[in-house]
């Protein structure tokens, strides 16, 4: 699990994000940071099998890896300044796949999840079942437990435009007209230390379960 050091070595990481540092210290990353986030992850996908059986990915297939990706970058910071994850049956290969995602770095805790990379046929046909199961889907994001957990409810970009068929649909339900479908929790990052960190992140994951299946049902991903 994540301790002290691994956070410190994120604090010491955004001051000094430069390769010739990170070398000299890669000794510290892989014994603070990056074995413990592993482990992490690999108890987060043993319990969310439990709840999914679906789920049968390894840690390495759920973890982003640190290096960015600069190319068309004009920030040139060789590293990233988190650690993240996106647990569900395909990982973060499966970008369209609705999953948990976890991210932590200086300061921050963020957990969350649902649909951000949609392609335009998925869209179209989330809409439609959005639409047909209306009642369903105002009440799992009306939730409670799920309102507590992700204060900010459904997240994402909109249409401008949409097609006729979804016009007076979206005039009843706004988020029809939405280009994705996530939600995120901001959260104290002391919680990453505490014993009970794992059954705290569960408690999230659950919360977030039946919006995210509503998702994957209606994406034809099911």
């Amino acid at each position: 699990m994540l301790t002290q050091e691994s956070l410190d070595f994120l604090k010491d990481l955004t001051q000094n994000n430069n390769r010739e540092w990170f070398h000299s210290n890669k000794k510290r990353y892989e014994n603070h940071l990056k074995k413990p986030f592993v482990n992490l992850v690999g108890a987060f996908i043993e319990r969310f099998q439990q709840h999914d059986p679906g789920i049968q990915i390894a840690p390495k297939d759920a973890i982003f890896r640190i290096n960015r990706d600069i190319r068309f970058s004009k920030d040139k910071s060789p590293y990233k300044t988190n650690v993240s994850a996106i647990i569900s049956p395909k990982g973060r290969k499966g970008k369209e796949y609705p999953g948990f995602y976890l991210h932590i770095e200086r300061g921050r805790l963020m957990m969350g999840g649902g649909a951000y990379f949609m392609e335009k046929d998925t869209l179209y046909q989330l809409r439609q079942s959005i639409i047909h199961q209306l009642d369903r889907f105002q009440q799992l994001y009306q939730d409670p437990t799920f309102q507590e957990k992700f204060e900010e409810g459904i997240q994402g970009d909109k249409n401008k435009r949409l097609p006729k068929e979804f016009q007076e649909a979206a005039a009843k339900e706004p988020y029809v007209a939405n280009k994705q479908f996530y939600y995120m929790a901001e959260l104290d990052p002391k919680h990453i230390l505490q014993d009970d960190f794992l059954d705290f992140a569960e408690s999230y994951y659950l919360a977030s379960k039946p919006f995210n299946d509503f998702l994957v049902e209606g994406m034809g991903m099911g």
